[in-house]
């Protein structure tokens, strides 16, 4: 029912209600000169002021008292809407920090499964950070209107879906870039045993200030097995579990391959997809809601074929041709078998594009390969800028895989940080500079360790090109000292276990040789 107001009383209600401040409402009302005004005047007036948003100016007219906030944020406007859940703009009228607010619809609050998926999503969200997702700040059900919701860090920008209709198709550089960074958050949520289940356009978000992409819906990876379940039970009614619907492309996948749900390696296949429209302007597989036609095998079986048919006459060349059929393979075990493989290949088909590096003077450069094992994400960033110093970096937290990625291709250099990654470090920093040395390989390799676990130190093997340094150490001194190490020739096996530098233990500064 349309409120019948003055303008006084609609201030008042407004700053009960805790959308407005009583200085905004005083300032106002002063500009109106008659507090007895209509009070259509006064929510005009703050509409208009911007110190209310027209979701909240609408409420207000129909004399609603509730709704205006949930988990203590404000809810300014919807920002999208689909079958589960409907997408506001909210803020923290405490400290002006932006969100994106998530609530489930009404009509599922009854169904208590569906409530459950809706939270879990939530939960698995908050338990992830990383630069390229989107951040789940809060989850819960509001006390007064019983309303379910999850609060997001707000992406002011767009979604690529949204981006592609308006461009068409994106510059090769900018693809890749896209890529990449999805694929970074894919290896920061698969190292810690998560994978996403959804991903297509609409669930990457390009920052409209940066253009920085970021994943957006991490949280079917731990309801994705119950949905598929249901898929396949193939149910008819109208209201079939929304999960199904949002898992469908990836339940006919893993059917088709015989694969249990959870396997990264479809993660791969679908940002493959993305990876063609985005460079192709169009899709790789037929689109279609029929829930049947996607379930059917033959098409993802025909991924393969219809990107060498249309791949080269839409202009993709050798080098992208490579990195997609790398991820979009039928055969899983055909695939890139995992995030850090996908950095690899990505960073490998930048520089099939761009041929060999050079240096600021225009002189070539060689292309060396550095592993690091590093743990902690936010000491990741520093070592990605040196794919554009010279090396190919490639990032994993897994110590296991520096050992077997040496044994399939060797590269040049390993940094492994034993502070963040622990006792199994030692191990596999030894195993892959006893495989160097029995190859003969000229590997630099250094190993990161803290004071407290400098006795550790004694079982290290060192050499002219492997070495230990102290925590804390300085990037650059870090990076000079490799250097320093990459240009020492190699030691003969005779002399592979003669300590070529002397530390303190207990030292943070670097080891000196």
């Amino acid at each position: 029912m349309t409120v019948t107001f003055d303008a006084a009383g609609i201030g008042q209600l407004a700053l009960r209600l805790g959308l407005v401040t009583e200085e905004q409402v005083q300032e106002c009302l002063e500009e109106l000169g008659n507090k007895k005004a209509p009070g259509e005047d006064m929510i005009r007036l703050m509409e208009r002021k911007r110190y209310l948003s027209p979701f909240q100016s609408n409420k207000l007219r129909k004399g609603d008292t509730e709704g205006y906030f949930l988990g203590g944020y404000r809810i300014l406007y919807k920002i999208a809407s689909g079958s589960f859940g409907r997408v506001y703009r909210g803020d923290d009228p405490r400290t002006g920090q932006v969100v994106a607010i998530k609530v489930l619809r009404n009509k599922w609050t009854l169904d208590k499964q569906k409530i459950d998926l809706f939270l879990r999503e939530g939960k698995l969200g908050m338990s992830i950070r990383h630069p390229n997702i989107v951040s789940v700040l809060s989850v819960g059900q509001d006390s007064q209107t019983g309303q379910y919701y999850i609060v997001m860090e707000f992406i002011e920008g767009g979604n690529l879906r949204d981006i592609l209709q308006i461009r068409k198709k994106l510059e090769v550089e900018e693809a890749l870039r896209i890529i990449d960074e999805c694929a970074q958050g894919l290896e920061y949520a698969w190292q810690r045993g998560l994978t996403h289940r959804d991903i297509k356009p609409t669930n990457i978000l390009i920052a409209a200030n940066t253009g920085q992409a970021k994943l957006v819906d991490f949280g079917l990876a731990q309801i994705s097995s119950h949905a598929s379940t249901l898929l396949l039970q193939r149910q008819e009614d109208a209201d079939e579990d929304i999960a199904v619907d949002r898992t469908v492309d990836y339940a006919g996948l893993e059917k088709a391959t015989n694969q249990p749900p959870g396997d990264v390696r479809s993660d791969i296949f679908f940002l493959g997809c993305v990876l063609y429209e985005c460079l192709t302007g169009q899709p790789l597989m037929p689109i279609t809601r029929d829930r049947q036609a996607r379930m059917q095998a033959r098409r993802y079986q025909e991924v393969e074929e219809t990107l060498r048919r249309n791949g080269p006459a839409l202009g993709l060349t050798p080098p992208l041709m490579r990195l997609l059929a790398r991820m979009v393979a039928f055969e899983p075990t055909q695939r890139l078998q995992n995030p850090t493989e996908l950095l690899d290949a990505i960073q490998q088909c930048r520089e099939e594009l761009t041929g060999k590096k050079t240096s600021a003077s225009g002189v070539a450069q060689e292309v060396r390969t550095l592993l690091v094992i590093e743990a902690r994400e936010n000491l990741k960033e520093p070592f990605r800028k040196l794919n554009h110093k010279g090396y190919r970096v490639v990032l994993s937290s897994d110590p296991q895989l520096a050992v077997r990625q040496f044994r399939k291709q060797p590269y040049d250099a390993l940094i492994m940080d034993g502070g963040t990654v622990g006792r199994e470090a030692v191990d596999a920093f030894n195993e892959v500079v006893r495989l160097a040395q029995q190859r003969g390989h000229p590997l630099a390799a250094i190993l990161l360790l803290t004071s407290q676990q400098a006795e550790w130190e004694a079982d290290v093997t060192r050499n002219g090109r492997s070495d230990i340094l102290y925590l804390p150490v300085n990037f650059k001194q870090l990076v000079h000292r490799l250097e320093e190490m990459m240009h020492t020739p190699s030691m003969e096996p005779s002399e592979a276990d003669t300590p070529s530098s002397t530390s303190t233990p207990g030292d943070p500064s670097m080891t000196t040789s």
